[in-house]
């Protein structure tokens, strides 16, 4: 009688082989240890090995903990081994020791980190056949509940999270467009102001990428006159918008004049039709002036002015208007209110109240106020030793008008910026364009601090591990945008769509999928040994069509999840779960 096999081993191995095979086709391990070689006491896997596996746990679990990774990678050794290969992982390559120094490393030699990121740059650059001529560059804070201490990195400051009350760490980070795709990363104190943090953001770029020719795009915060002279001076080119301060509403009613007088054509701007049978849809229009501008060093560069409305911002600063009017007409009427609880005014405490109103909703000069006065004279008897005598009374009723001539000016001057650049060959609805795609940068910081890969809450102390923590994850962020580059491209080049992602949706087809997605799709697939007595037999969940087709738009074979089932001799056969 034949013996019925039991299960000897199960792992769910999930989106782990896809993640270890695009960690190894970026040559992350071995970069990693290039540039940060371990001393001759290391035994075992090698560091950029132990970082890989760290990732694929990071970017599969959404979470960065150093606890729980051991455990993890113990319910997929077989995993690991097949997907690093090497025979000899084990499960304590991944304590929370080593993921320490794997920190310690990455976050205290800020020259090896800067000579790996150029490193790795390029070499992205080569596989992907990407071309480096549009790079953004901003900054976001991480916050935490640590105390604040002297020179630390976590401090209070301008909070882009609305949380000036909790300590914060600022993080300054560069992306190649269109992918999104981090090029440098800086960690500083969470203090520091954003404008100085540019020169040194580009620097780093340009130390990687070159100098000449290449388009920076950031917020108003890189319009600073000595981040604009850098680049003009190393014959690089910047988009920007200019803020209040530097183009005050004066300049601007001053440039915009001759748009009232019909004498400044305007250029219409389209956005690209998502399909064929779409039509363009017009989103701005504006016109260009050009400049001299003069560095303090004395350096001379052209700068061109793009003076831009833009359709959707205009529409939303008007309504945003309209109920300030509303809102301030009501406050208006109510100081007409009599009786009880309310304050009864002379006319100079009436006016003070008018104007108080109309500047709290900023609606001066488009409200006509005028005060009617009533005067109201009574009788008092006499009553011992005082004598009758009359008393008068003046109360005041405010009427309100709008201003429609002022209204219709204000309108006019509505969803109006100016943008700043010393490209000469860039038209403005190109630069339009470039300056709206700033979301690519801001979904890269989104994925940093959101569920993704879940930076915050900070579990960590020390300085130079949150240092090295944010860098292994940036490391992630290039994972992330490269897989999704990778299938998009694909699906456009054959012109096809993806479907079976969306949950409750099967048949919803998309050509332009996310990584999480796409990571999402794998999950349910599981390696199971199974013993047979004498021998052990390995089988894995077959891929289903949607499976085989992320693995073939992304340029992997079906083989990386076959070629896991080779039992390695030391391995621990019992039935397990990670």
């Amino acid at each position: 009688m034949d013996t019925l096999p039991t299960i000897a081993r199960i792992e769910r191995v999930d989106d782990v082989p896809l993640l270890l095979a695009q960690l190894s086709k970026m040559e992350v391990a071995p970069l990693l240890d290039a540039y940060f070689p371990m001393h001759g006491n290391w035994q075992g896997v090698s560091l950029g090995e132990v970082t890989v596996g760290w990732l694929s746990y990071i970017l599969s679990e959404g979470d960065h903990r150093l606890n729980a990774v051991e455990g993890w990678a113990e319910g997929l050794l077989m995993t690991l081994q097949g997907g690093l290969g090497r025979s000899d992982v084990r499960s304590l390559d991944f304590s929370d020791d080593r993921l320490c120094v794997v920190l310690d490393r990455l976050g205290g030699d800020e020259e090896a980190w800067e000579a790996y990121e150029g490193a790795q740059t390029g070499q992205l650059l080569r596989v992907y056949d990407l071309k480096a001529d549009r790079v953004r560059v901003d900054s976001t804070t991480a916050k935490s509940y640590v105390g604040v201490s002297e020179g630390g990195l976590f401090q209070f400051g301008h909070s882009k999270e609305h949380r000036s009350d909790v300590p914060q760490l600022k993080i300054n980070q560069s992306t190649l467009d269109p992918l999104g795709w981090p090029l440098s990363t800086t960690v500083v104190s969470g203090e520091q102001a954003d404008d100085p943090l540019y020169i040194p953001e580009i620097a780093r770029v340009q130390a990687n990428l070159g100098c000449g020719g290449r388009l920076y795009v950031g917020d108003c915060k890189m319009a600073a006159l000595a981040t604009r002279a850098y680049l003009a001076e190393r014959h690089d080119h910047y988009l920007c918008p200019l803020s209040a301060v530097q183009m005050p509403q004066a300049t601007l009613d001053a440039l915009l004049e001759p748009v009232w007088t019909g004498q400044q054509a305007l250029t219409p701007v389209y956005r690209a039709p998502q399909t064929e049978a779409s039509q363009p849809e017009s989103i701005a229009k504006g016109f260009c002036s050009t400049i001299t501008r003069t560095s303090a060093e004395g350096h001379s560069w052209q700068e061109r002015r793009l003076v831009v409305q833009s359709f959707k911002h205009a529409e939303a600063q008007q309504t945003r208007l309209d109920q300030r009017l509303v809102n301030a007409e009501r406050d208006l009427a109510a100081l007409n209110r009599r009786g009880r609880g309310h304050p009864r005014r002379d006319e100079a405490q009436t006016h003070q109240a008018v104007e108080a109103i109309l500047t709290r909703h900023q609606v001066t000069g488009l409200l006509d106020v005028e005060l009617e006065v009533h005067t109201q004279t009574t009788t008092t008897r006499a009553y011992r030793n005082r004598p009758a005598r009359q008393q008068t009374t003046l109360t005041f009723t405010v009427h309100t008008q709008r201003n429609l001539p002022a209204y219709e000016q204000a309108v006019r001057a509505l969803g109006w910026r100016v943008f700043a650049t010393n490209d000469p060959q860039l038209e403005l609805p190109e630069a339009v364009r470039a300056y709206r795609e700033q979301y690519l940068i801001e979904r890269t910081f989104n994925r940093l601090r959101g569920k993704t890969l879940g930076l915050t809450p900070i579990y960590l102390a020390s300085a130079t591990r949150i240092t090295g923590l944010i860098r292994l994850l940036s490391i992630a962020l290039r994972v992330l945008c490269l897989v999704e580059f990778t299938v998009r491209e694909a699906l456009r080049i054959r012109g096809e769509t993806l479907d079976h992602l969306y949950a409750g949706n099967p048949k919803r087809a998309t050509a332009r999928p996310t990584t999480e997605r796409l990571l999402a799709a794998f999950t349910g697939l599981s390696l199971i040994v199974f013993n047979l007595g004498e021998t052990y037999q390995c089988s894995l969940t077959p891929l289903n069509t949607v499976q085989s087709r992320i693995l073939a738009l992304m340029g992997f074979p079906e083989t990386l999840y076959h070629n896991l089932s080779p039992i390695p001799e030391d391995i621990d056969l019992k039935m397990s779960e990670p």
